[in-house]
């Protein structure tokens, strides 16, 4: 047994021994400091493969390690870049983190970890459930089709780093705590009926919202970790979602099926009456604040919303929506989506403590989207 230790040892040193350490430098090419945001690099730049990554340990510019993901962005490829979470980095900045071989056979995994999570839940009438640190969210799936649901957005409001979705599940269909009742940790009090919920998005046909109905078939390319992408089927189009630790809002890409489609609307539900909004026309972005209520009636401080779109053409309360619009323009070859945007909710009682900070981080959000963090290699 211990030769077998040894053996086992000794090829790993063999494994590592020809990595040598890497220094990555990344920079924040926006004007505004980040908190909390992913970095990326591909493997082929690391001139690494994922095998030799996975036993490497990545450090920070203090010393701290770091938890890392290895990314791939189709089902059935082998991982093609490194993902990591950058802290507190200001405008202009940069920050150096050391990637570095380590001599034992654990090997980095955030299965037990986790900020972001995605999930297929059958039990509860084919729902689909994501969450990270800051919000979670689902959307309906077949088997609800006989209570007409939407291709909507719902927003579960939750107060804890730690993911919530699969237990929140699991305590209302097996244990009698439903989800609708605040235990503590945050809970479903966001109403979406047949509408767009938060941030949902649908066909704009000669001046008309033409909310879809459930999707019809899913799929799931990362399930947990730093950054969790899937995917819903819907009769007009393909939604793509990603979801990244710490970030407020999920990016959305949309693959048209239907080409007769030439303007898409993302929106935010009002709830029969207009709260407290804030949007930028030139920015493409849009926000929304109300008040959070639990079925029982008992009051549950503020819920928040926003979309952003970057190619938007109007931003506009119709039809009980503030709705975000923009022409399409439908990709010939198919590599790359018809439209992105992006969408999310937040809590009062969950880093957003008033509507005017939602707003900020919204408008900030929107500008930082389009400048993702660089990573070269010194």
């Amino acid at each position: 047994m211990k030769h077998g230790i040894y053996i086992t040892s000794l090829l790993l040193c063999l494994l590592t021994a020809c990595t040598k350490p890497v220094t990555l430098v990344v920079t924040n090419p926006s004007l505004l400091e980040r908190k909390s945001t992913l970095a990326e690099i591909s493997l082929s730049e690391l001139g690494l493969d994922a095998e030799q990554v996975s036993h490497m340990s990545l450090y920070d510019d203090a010393g701290n390690k770091v938890d890392f993901q290895l990314m791939k962005y189709e089902m059935d490829e082998s991982p093609s870049s490194l993902l990591f979470m950058v802290d507190d980095i200001r405008g202009g900045m940069r920050r150096e983190y050391r990637l570095k071989k380590q001599f034992n056979s654990s090997i980095n995994d955030l299965s037990t970890s986790s900020p972001c999570t995605a999930q297929f839940v059958s039990e509860r009438k084919d729902d689909f459930a994501w969450e990270n640190d800051c919000a979670a969210y689902r959307m309906y799936g077949p088997a609800l089709a006989p209570e007409n649901p939407s291709n909507g957005v719902d927003l579960w409001l939750k107060c804890t780093d730690k993911p919530i979705v699969a237990k929140f599940y699991d305590d209302d269909l097996h244990h009698g705590k439903p989800y609708h009742v605040n235990y503590g940790e945050g809970l479903d009090c966001y109403k979406v009926a047949h509408t767009l919920g938060c941030g949902g998005i649908a066909p704009y046909r000669d001046g008309k919202l033409c909310v879809g109905d459930h999707f019809t078939d899913y799929g799931i390319i990362s399930d947990h970790g730093l950054r969790v992408i899937f995917y819903l089927e819907y009769h007009t189009h393909r939604l793509v979602v990603t979801c990244d630790a710490g970030a407020q809002m999920n990016k959305a890409e949309i693959w048209l099926k239907d080409t007769t489609i030439h303007q898409m609307a993302a929106g935010i539900y009002l709830h029969d009456r207009i709260d407290n909004i804030s949007y930028s026309q030139p920015g493409g972005w849009a926000a929304y604040a109300e008040n959070a209520v639990a079925d029982s009636g008992e009051p549950q401080g503020r819920n928040y919303c926003a979309v952003f779109m970057p190619d938007a053409q109007d931003i506009k309360p119709e039809d009980g929506h503030l709705l975000v619009i923009a022409d399409v323009k439908q990709s010939i070859d198919n590599n790359s989506p018809d439209l992105t945007y992006w969408f999310g909710g937040g809590w009062s009682q969950w880093k957003y403590p008033a509507d005017t900070d939602w707003f900020s981080v919204t408008s900030n959000t929107a500008h930082n989207a389009l400048l993702p963090l660089r990573v070269t290699i010194r």
